[in-house]
């Protein structure tokens, strides 16, 4: 593998996993295995998101810098954009969406899931937020049914927990094994000239604080 493969901008091994998504192979041939056994089980695990590459990324990206979609503070609460700085709109996208080239998503190993029968039963619209996940929530159920069975396909939670990084994402899974090989490739200096490279929003603010969001946001570390 290179830093094409970890920053999103070749897909070349990447199977078909129906309704327009693509994964690894090694992780499709796992999640089929996960969506059978949910199914036996009463639950119907799809997909709402899986492999997104470093342009598509950046189109989300840019939507949300102008202000073409609500942002959001760690909480879920709405903010308002007009009274935002250019850290305040960083902090805010990077704590719900990846900067273009740090995406787990770029891989083919990390998926985000929802139960599509309970969510149309629900009969409302369906956002992917946390309260979705919990309680009486549409996909409290599957997220149940992960807590106890992720594991044994091969998928953990890597947002599961917010340390001051991205926020917890009970609906997101990564498949351990493969993404291992990922993670072992990212490096700042690599994603610092794709970005220097793409079409971006706030590409001078972004540069400007990467070496304090890289750990922060992309490693996920968080706050210290």
């Amino acid at each position: 593998m290179t830093n094409n493969d970890w920053l999103g901008q070749d897909n070349r091994y990447l199977a078909d996993a129906g309704n327009g998504h693509r994964l690894h192979p090694d992780v499709l041939a796992a999640f089929l295995s996960m969506q059978d056994a949910a199914s036996a089980d009463g639950i119907d695990c799809q997909l709402v998101s899986a492999y997104r590459s470093f342009d598509r990324q950046v189109a989300i990206w840019n939507r949300k810098w102008r202000g073409g979609t609500t942002l959001y503070d760690a909480s879920g609460q709405p903010l308002n954009f007009a009274e935002l700085s250019d850290n305040d709109k960083l902090v805010a996208i990077l704590t719900w969406s990846a900067m273009p080239g740090g995406s787990r998503h770029h891989w083919g190993t990390d998926i985000d899931v929802y139960d599509r029968q309970r969510v149309k039963a629900w009969g409302q619209p369906f956002e992917l937020v946390d309260s979705e996940y919990r309680d009486d929530g549409p996909c409290a159920p599957l997220s149940h049914w992960l807590d106890i069975h992720a594991g044994e396909f091969g998928f953990y939670r890597p947002f599961n927990r917010f340390t001051g990084g991205v926020a917890t994402e009970r609906w997101h899974l990564s498949h351990r094994a493969t993404a291992t090989g990922f993670e072992q490739l990212r490096n700042q200096a690599a994603l610092e000239q794709a970005i220097h490279a793409a079409d971006l929003a706030g590409k001078a603010a972004l540069l400007q604080s990467l070496s304090a969001f890289y750990p922060r946001y992309v490693l996920n570390k968080g706050i210290p």
